[in-house]
């Protein structure tokens, strides 16, 4: 069963993103079903986040989804390579988002190979934002879209982390943010072997 939108409209984005750990995210793609169950998230608490892309109400092209109501993707392309899927939380005028920063596989691998040209399967397929995209098939042609569709959405099946299994640590390659690029605003499973470095 898919989460609710109403998961998503919360207004406390750190909470979620360490809540989403163990969420199951789903693609289909071309027909094709791809997906496992989140391990590794970084929050960004919008307009008063240096970190954000909305810091300071920064409203432009690429960010005007983050202002949108929660429950969408935000896609966005970084350094020109990479795009990167966010999930946009809280309500509409409040751009917050999370980034989903690995997965561990469990549905669709071979068509995840194909798409990392991977023949073979190393734990590098789903470890890093855009690691996790390519593998699923997200790109900007999804940007904005619900999470109720059919074509990206979240499940929860159940699988929980204990705290003592949760690592919190400052977000990774956000030094331009200052003080903020220090706030414990990651979460990760402790030892999984999807999650990018460092992952102890």
């Amino acid at each position: 069963m898919k989460i609710p939108e109403s998961y998503y409209l919360g207004n406390d984005v750190v909470s979620i993103s360490k809540d989403l750990l163990g969420k199951y995210l789903f693609t289909c793609i071309d027909g094709i079903t791809t997906g496992g169950y989140i391990v590794e998230t970084e929050a960004y608490n919008g307009v008063i986040d240096k970190a954000s892309h909305a810091f300071g109400n920064r409203l432009t092209p690429r960010t005007k989804t983050m202002f949108m109501q929660g429950g969408i993707a935000y896609v966005y392309l970084c350094y020109g390579i990479h795009e990167m899927f966010n999930i946009v939380t809280s309500s509409d005028g409040h751009p917050q988002a999370i980034l989903i920063r690995a997965i561990q596989p469990t549905e669709g691998i071979e068509a995840m190979q194909v798409r990392r040209n991977m023949p073979v399967l190393k734990p590098t397929i789903t470890a890093g934002p855009g690691s996790v995209a390519r593998a699923l098939g997200i790109s900007r042609i999804i940007n904005a879209f619900s999470l109720q569709g059919d074509t990206i959405w979240l499940e929860d099946r159940g699988l929980h982390f204990p705290d003592n299994q949760i690592k919190t640590g400052p977000r990774i390659g956000v030094a331009y943010a200052a003080e903020d690029a220090l706030l414990p605003y990651r979460f990760y499973v402790k030892g999984n072997i999807y999650v990018s470095k460092p992952n102890k």
